[in-house]
């Protein structure tokens, strides 16, 4: 197979082939492992919720080869169709990390991409890690890369995620430059995603795009390990990514700054609150107005929220004054706000069907008011600011301002905070001993012989 040496997918695949593990800066490492162990956290909370059920019916039901584990159940199919469960296990309440800057994007969505071909083919731990380490710092470059944002103009991320899952499943199949190539190809010109996935009245569709991007990357990576061909232009190349994508603009010069030099996965971000990403600033405000001044939901007159326009728009629309759904309600700033300011904060369970139609939640729905802000509009990405002002029965108001998120680089979680957030995540799912073990044993994955016996651990 003839293909041009200056390809961008063929610069991506000297990246992949030539990361050692020794090269990886310690702080990398370890943020690598911080992502890991809250990514399997947020998908032990969700191995029992009832669409998750639906999926391990459906990855039952078609089989496979018995090489990798799917969290919570413990069933074992092909490492292609285990990548797609467990991603959307660690997707599935919008609880696992956030990187935003041209694009949004959450990067654990792809670390089975890895974990699971790793299980398959006896992969060791430093192995593993290495592979997560490239879906962080491919898929955190192509967020930097695009203007404006693939997203701002209706596509979804797991258009980019389509882009960097060959390369982290290619990594662990041990394929050569010319198979990484082929196999960004074959699933680079296949998993377009809509932004509609997450617009409107949402639905399964808004946590399961990018999983199915990660499965696609792990198929491409399995196709090409045979022999399989594919478009060794597909980002440059006619009617590849750039042609298509006529109002993007592509900086290949950003998407490939750094590579193995700068590592970003330090810059990514986690989420303190399980919900859409653009909620957590105004969410943090109301959490701090109503804490600071020993507010009640039963002293609200008025909540009047100021943000980025996406807020006031995608997150804000009349869908998302009636919330009928935990899709569409983690994507409502309404109730996200109504929620905090009721209970105190947003968890996992503000999002079970009895708690959508709480009284004092939906009588709050219909105290808030948020509108757009030029100034902060021009702020977004890199300030994603928003300002919160309480007005109270008694006549009082209260205001605050909140520009970075807990779990922002800016605001980080500590390694206490992060462990407190994985075990509340994992309560009610494994017992404290086994929580003991899964910490420990992530803490020491670069040790691992292999991964199959960490698989073990998250099996319910």
């Amino acid at each position: 197979m003839s293909r041009p040496t200056a390809s961008i997918t063929h610069k991506m695949a000297d990246f992949t082939l030539g990361l050692r593990f020794e090269d990886i800066p310690a702080p990398a490492v370890k943020e690598a492992k911080r992502f890991l162990l809250d990514s399997v956290g947020c998908a032990l909370a969700a191995v029992k919720n009832e669409d998750m059920a639906a999926m391990y019916r459906f990855i039952e039901k078609l089989g496979g080869t018995p090489e990798a584990t799917l969290i919570g159940t413990g069933h074992r199919t092909n490492a292609a169709n285990a990548a797609l469960m467990n991603s959307l296990l660690v997707r599935a309440l919008d609880y696992n990390d956030i990187y935003w800057e041209q694009d949004p994007s959450h990067p654990s969505d792809i670390i089975f991409g890895a974990i699971s071909p790793a299980e398959a083919l006896g992969r060791d731990g430093r192995e593993t890690l290495t592979a997560m380490v490239i879906a962080y710092e491919l898929e955190m470059r192509w967020c930097l890369a695009c203007f404006p944002g693939v997203r701002e103009v209706g596509w979804h991320h797991a258009t980019l995620t389509q882009l960097v899952s060959p390369f982290v499943a290619g990594r662990i199949y041990g394929l050569d430059a010319d198979q990484l190539v082929a196999a960004a190809g074959i699933s680079g010109s296949s998993h377009y995603t809509l932004g509609g996935v997450v617009a409107g009245h949402l639905t399964n569709m808004k946590n399961t795009a990018d999983p199915l991007a990660t499965q696609a990357g792990v198929l491409a990576a399995m196709m090409a390990r045979e022999g399989y061909e594919g478009p060794v232009e597909v980002i440059e190349g006619k009617e590849g990514f750039q042609h298509v994508l006529h109002n993007v603009e592509l900086k290949p010069e950003i998407l490939l700054d750094g590579l193995g030099s700068r590592f970003l996965i330090t810059e990514c971000g986690y989420k303190a609150f399980p919900t859409e990403a653009l909620t957590h600033q105004p969410m943090s405000a109301v959490q701090g107005i109503m804490k600071s001044n020993g507010l009640t939901a039963e002293d609200v007159a008025k909540i009047h929220i100021r943000t980025t326009a996406r807020g006031a728009d995608i997150l804000s629309d009349p869908s998302k004054y009636d919330p009928q759904t935990k899709e569409t309600a983690d994507h409502s700033l309404p109730y996200c706000l109504a929620a905090v300011a009721a209970d105190g904060g947003v968890y996992p369970n503000s999002f079970e069907q009895d708690k959508l139609f709480d009284p004092r939640i939906r009588r709050l729905l219909g105290l808030i008011e948020v509108v757009a802000d030029v100034e902060i509009d021009a702020m977004f990405p890199g300030t994603k600011r928003a300002v919160a002002k309480i007005d109270t029965l008694d006549g009082r108001s209260f205001e605050a301002t909140v520009d970075h998120a807990k779990g922002s680089p800016q605001n980080p979680m500590t390694d206490e905070e992060l462990v407190a957030k994985f075990r509340a995540n994992a309560d009610g799912v494994v017992d404290t001993a086994r929580q003991d073990a899964i910490i420990e044993a992530t803490w020491g994955i670069d040790q691992a012989a292999g991964v199959g016996d960490y698989m073990k651990l998250l099996v319910v």
